[in-house]
């Protein structure tokens, strides 16, 4: 799927550092790979991502937590969109 191995590693590195301050890129890395990914594909590289998003918020703590939470949230919501 296009662009959805480099939204993964964004979202992989940005969840591992935690900073609220970049919760506006996540979106925007979701965002970009739904821009280009083709409608067929979309929900699913959503759910693959929300489950790598939700397999951090596993073993992740504190802030690195509630950046997982916040991806997923933003995730869920798109694939209501969907």
């Amino acid at each position: 799927m296009p662009g959805l191995a480099e939204c993964q590693s964004l979202l992989r590195l940005l969840i591992a550092r935690g900073d609220p301050k970049a919760i506006p890129l996540a979106k925007g890395a979701i965002d970009q790979y739904l821009n280009t990914a083709p409608v067929s594909a979309r929900g699913r590289g959503l759910r693959l991502l929300q489950r790598d998003a939700l397999d951090q918020y596993g073993v992740a703590v504190g802030v690195q937590r509630s950046f997982a939470e916040t991806v997923d949230a933003y995730i869920e919501r798109k694939l209501a969109e969907e």
